[in-house]
């Protein structure tokens, strides 16, 4: 009788102490792990990365770092990492967060616009995904890459469509611009294609002189017109003369982009630059900015009008007055300049 009443209890032990490593097993793989207040968290992977790092990242967002390493472990994570981003939600378990960070990588919406150069495009990338900026210029500036799309270093800024596009977050340079290749020949539809030619451009003289059209103004309901005074200029193998191109020469030439040049002076018209449309005719080698699509489809599809000179209206700011004749715009330019004297504008 004494002898089954130990057995007893030692089975009733073993129950209890199986029901208890039940319930640690249980919590530690089930249980809701995260200790942060917000719907979610992000985990960045680099490519290559140890779990080491992934902890370091993991460990202000869990209630328990230690019981985590244990599920990672268990389930082969710890040495099987996948780099990219990943969304760590509230209430997730262990199992729940190593599951999302083996197979639920996020995209990520990478943006850009208005870059003036493959420099400045670069380090606005690198903000956004995992390549860097170094390496994105390096794959931007390609010789090899440039010659089999037949794009020169000066037209290769031409080759990035500003738009917002989905990515994974360790995209490396190269897929970038690979991605940005195909995007380009999605932009540049048959009906693109036919509109460049009705204006006797093709893609990437369309894109530099959407870039002039974009410095010029910054309203998009009047880059159609200024794009049609170009186009006119073309036509009659007039210099463009466009007041943007002599500062990114100057730019160029110095080397500071970041340098803010309000209003261009005569010496500075004697820069010697194929930038210079003062002195150079037809278009520049290559856009001196990262034109918008508003841009581009108003050289596309221009005002037809007879204008050939435009100048900055000072009674409705940020528009131009517009003119047929040189005397009608000397006129408006003296009275732009008096502007500009008397505002104390004199760079």
């Amino acid at each position: 009788m004494y002898l089954r009443k130990i057995i007893v209890i030692i089975l009733l032990l073993g129950v209890v102490l199986g029901l208890f490593f039940v319930y640690k097993v249980y919590t530690a793989v089930f249980a809701p792990n995260t200790g942060f207040n917000n719907k979610e968290a992000y985990v960045y992977v680099p490519t290559g990365a140890h779990f080491s790092e992934v902890k370091e990242q993991l460990e202000p967002l869990l209630k328990n770092i230690g019981t985590f390493e244990q599920v990672a472990e268990k389930k082969g994570y710890t040495t099987h990492l996948k780099p990219g981003k990943y969304v760590i939600k509230k209430g997730m378990s262990n199992n729940d967060i190593v599951n999302t960070l083996r197979s639920k990588n996020t995209p990520v919406k990478v943006s850009f616009n208005n870059q003036e150069t493959l420099e400045k495009l670069a380090g606005r990338i690198a903000m956004q995904v995992e390549a860097d900026s170094t390496s994105l210029v390096k794959a931007f500036k390609d010789s090899v890459f440039l010659d089999s799309i037949q794009l020169t270093e000066a037209e290769a800024l031409s080759l990035y469509i500003p738009n917002s596009y989905e990515f994974f977050w360790n995209t490396s340079a190269e897929e970038f611009r690979q991605r940005m290749l195909k995007e380009y020949h999605r932009f540049w539809n048959e009906e693109r294609l036919a509109r460049a030619r009705s204006q006797n451009l093709d893609r990437e003289q369309v894109i530099t002189l959407a870039s002039i059209v974009q410095k010029e103004t910054a309203r998009a309901d009047e880059r159609p017109r200024v794009a049609g005074v170009y186009l006119n200029r073309l036509r009659k193998n007039i210099l463009l003369q466009a007041d943007p191109t002599v500062i990114y020469a100057i730019k160029k030439h110095t080397g500071d982009f970041d340098t803010i040049i309000k209003r261009v002076l005569y010496k500075d018209l004697e820069i010697d630059s194929p930038y210079n449309t003062y002195k150079y005719a037809g278009l520049p080698p290559g856009p001196i900015a990262m034109p918008d699509i508003s841009s581009i489809d108003a050289v596309l599809a221009p005002e037809k009008h007879d204008y050939y000179y435009f100048v900055a209206n000072i009674n409705q700011p940020g528009y131009h007055k517009f003119s047929k004749t040189l005397s009608q715009h000397n006129a408006n330019k003296q009275e732009y300049v008096r502007w500009l004297n008397d505002q104390k504008i004199h760079r």
